[in-house]
């Protein structure tokens, strides 16, 4: 009787133990992957191209200063691409799969640069060409990096929709009253897309069809207090592109942001809006602000990383929800949060 009632309950345990083979839990099912990050120096090594790879994207996209050229030699410039090229674990990832992305000031070419930077048509290419773009391209004819590409799978779709906010932008205003860098400009002043982008972009996310549209912004538009580069530098740049993502209507709009060497979620409600307006902030892939000790961000979800580290949203159509994730060497998670849409 002992026996039995031992061999019930072993029965009992790994019935409930097992994997149920044929039965798909679709809150966990992943149905796409995207990865991207940003910050990384050729000349330092990467620890992290093996798990990219390992994570299997469907899509990598590079989120600024890809490379660190702070040059108008565009020789020195395409020496550093071709550089990042031949690195095996990178060179293994554009093989297995596809690569966007957009610059930020370094692989521009200036840092902090915008607009008055007098190489940028000349950097453009360079920057085509380090992605593959077709030489009769019409990106090669166009200013600026900007431009989308939908992904269409059988569960769904995806609009990516990646920005340029470094060939438009006006210049700064340094503050001279406190420790931080730089302060916002006067409401009204500047401009970071330039007009003709932000038609375009108007017009991406009021016609868009996509179960989500994942807009990549080189710099942070949610974290804004901490008086480096930030889209809060231009306040009624921000207005704009949260009434305009409120007006279109657009599905499971979220934002990629690079540049700060820390990585972080952030996440706002918007009047108008039925999910949060999420900022997933992944930096640095090679080098790390490892001093960091603190900055206000109200909208900050969770901690901050400041060791190297990728980002990961993996997309599940039927429950409408994304997992992100931060990942550092090893393929690590070191923080992550859920949004369903």
């Amino acid at each position: 009787m002992k026996k039995t009632l031992s061999y019930l309950i072993a029965v009992l345990i790994l019935s409930c133990s097992a994997p149920k083979h044929g039965v798909v839990d679709s809150a966990h099912e992943v149905d796409f992957t995207l990865a991207f990050g940003s910050c990384n120096k050729t000349e330092l090594p990467n620890l992290l191209w093996d798990d990219i790879v390992d994570s299997n994207p469907n899509v990598w996209i590079w989120g600024g200063d890809n490379i660190y050229a702070d040059t108008d030699d565009m020789s020195l410039l395409r020496a550093m691409y071709d550089a990042q090229q031949a690195v095996p674990g990178y060179s293994k990832l554009v093989n297995v799969t596809e690569v966007l992305g957009t610059w930020d000031d370094h692989d521009y070419g200036l840092n902090d640069g915008g607009v008055e930077y007098t190489s940028k048509d000349e950097s453009q290419q360079e920057f085509w060409n380090f992605m593959r773009v077709p030489m009769q391209s019409p990106l090669r004819t166009q200013k600026g990096v900007y431009r989308t590409k939908d992904f269409n799978i059988d569960q769904g779709s995806i609009k990516i929709i990646i920005l340029d906010t470094r060939y438009f932008r006006t210049p700064l205003t340094p503050d001279h009253e406190t420790k931080k860098r730089i302060k916002p400009n006067e409401y009204g002043i500047g401009t970071i897309l330039g007009e003709g982008q932000w038609v375009w972009l108007e017009n991406e996310l009021l016609h868009s069809k996509a179960d989500f549209n994942i807009i990549v912004s080189s710099i942070q538009f949610l974290s804004r207090e901490h008086g480096f580069e930030t889209w809060g530098n231009f306040p009624h740049e921000v207005d704009r592109l949260e009434q305009t993502i409120v007006k279109s209507k657009a599905k499971g709009v979220v934002l990629l942001s690079g540049d700060r060497h820390i990585s972080e979620f952030s996440r706002k409600s918007l009047d108008g809006m039925e999910y949060p307006l999420i900022d997933f902030t992944s930096s640095g892939l090679t080098h790390t602000y490892r001093g960091f000790t603190g900055e206000p961000n109200p909208y900050r979800v969770g901690k901050v990383i400041f060791t190297e580290s990728f980002g990961l949203l993996n997309f599940n159509f039927k429950a409408k929800k994304i997992d992100f994730q931060i990942v550092g060497d090893g393929g690590v998670v070191l923080e992550k949060m859920e949004q369903v849409f």
